[in-house]
């Protein structure tokens, strides 16, 4: 919830040209203080939340129509000219199990806003066909990072998921991804050290991990935080969100710590083990179900972190961890590609699910069209 990023891709026609994609741009806009607080409160039910979440969706649609403007800008390329826009939205509640998946957002106002076509709700037709809609970005990650050897991908977002990429894919088919491809979320990612650098900072995220880097690992919190929590033992299928992991269950645990310790540890030490635990909940994930992959590469937030991405290259001995910035695409602008690629794949027709990751009944074609004024 730091911001909004965007990109502005031409995809090739065809999946034998030399070059499949190509990001024309990329934008960020940072999200106001206010929408922040917004948002985050409508991940829990509250007053009036109904009213106030079609309001939280018109706010940030305009920030999506923000980044917009700027990636035709940079790219000096028409509103015409571009196909679809692929948006997700805010997720606000996350409930595969209930039948549901929310995202805020106000496509058809993007659609008006922009004068371009706008995908969207792209989780619901995975849920409808009993996938957890989670994550989606498995079937992209293996039309353009995979390889004839094995690899991981680790998008460490909010939350953060992997995907496990068999190998022996040389030039993969939009309508022929490989249903061994891997993936599921493996627990908090950024979420809780965003929170814990907030309350304490008064900062949106912790830069560079720097707070983390001033604190010591409370090796015991951190085997607490992890053996606590029940979903961190669920086999995949899985995903979680905002709803699962939040300011309320990281008290609690704190608070039990405190009492059978009679230690309360120092807000730098809990950054520290915050840290620990994204590590150890996505290394655990890696090394249960990566086989002989050797490559791991990360984007997402977690990519720009360098105490984290030390901490996991210390879990993960034997491989190489590294950001996908090595794969030819900056760690930033890689789920904002996702979307686009998603958003194409509806334009064509294409199912962009895999039911190997998210447990659903079969492919499906995925999200909602809203056409472009006129």
């Amino acid at each position: 919830m730091d911001g909004v990023d965007g990109v502005l891709a031409r995809f090739a026609d065809s999946r034998t040209q030399s070059t499949p994609l190509r990001i024309l741009a990329h934008a960020d806009v940072a999200m106001p203080q206010e929408l922040r607080e917004t948002l985050l409160s409508l991940n829990s039910p509250g007053h009036n939340e109904l009213h106030r979440s079609a309001l939280a969706a018109q706010e940030l649609v305009r920030l999506y129509h923000e980044v917009v403007q700027r990636l035709l800008q940079t790219a000096g390329i028409s509103a015409d000219s571009v196909r679809a826009i692929g948006a997700h939205g805010q997720t606000v509640r996350h409930q595969p199990h209930l039948g549901y998946t929310w995202q805020l957002n106000a496509p058809a106002l993007l659609a008006e806003l922009t004068g371009i076509g706008v995908v969207a709700d792209l989780r619901s037709a995975d849920v409808a066909a009993g996938g957890q809609g989670a994550p989606l970005v498995p079937a992209f990650h293996q039309a353009v990072f995979g390889s004839e050897s094995p690899r991981i991908l680790l998008n460490g977002g909010g939350i953060a998921n992997v995907t496990v990429l068999p190998g022996g894919v040389s030039a993969p088919a939009d309508a022929q991804l490989p249903r061994t491809v891997g993936g599921f979320d493996t627990g908090p990612g950024n979420l809780l050290l965003d929170l814990w650098c907030q309350r304490h900072r008064g900062e949106p995220y912790d830069a560079n991990g720097a707070w983390a880097a001033s604190g010591t690992v409370n090796a015991e919190l951190c085997a607490h935080l992890y053996s606590s929590e029940p979903w961190f033992a669920l086999a995949p299928p899985k995903s979680t969100g905002r709803d699962q992991f939040h300011a309320d269950w990281l008290d609690q645990r704190l608070a039990e710590y405190s009492r059978r310790s009679g230690r309360t540890p120092a807000p730098a030490d809990v950054q520290a083990t915050l840290v620990e635990l994204t590590a150890l909940s996505a290394s655990r994930a890696i090394r249960t179900v990566a086989g002989d992959a050797r490559e791991i590469y990360v984007c997402g937030g977690g990519a720009a972190n360098p105490v984290l991405m030390k901490t996991l290259a210390t879990y993960l001995p034997g491989r190489v961890v590294q950001s996908t910035a090595a794969l030819g695409v900056p760690p930033q602008q890689v789920e904002a590609l996702a979307f686009a690629w998603l958003a194409r794949a509806h334009v064509l027709g294409l199912p962009g699910n895999l039911p190997s990751v998210t447990g659903a009944r079969g492919l499906r074609v995925l999200g909602a069209w809203y056409p472009p004024p006129g």
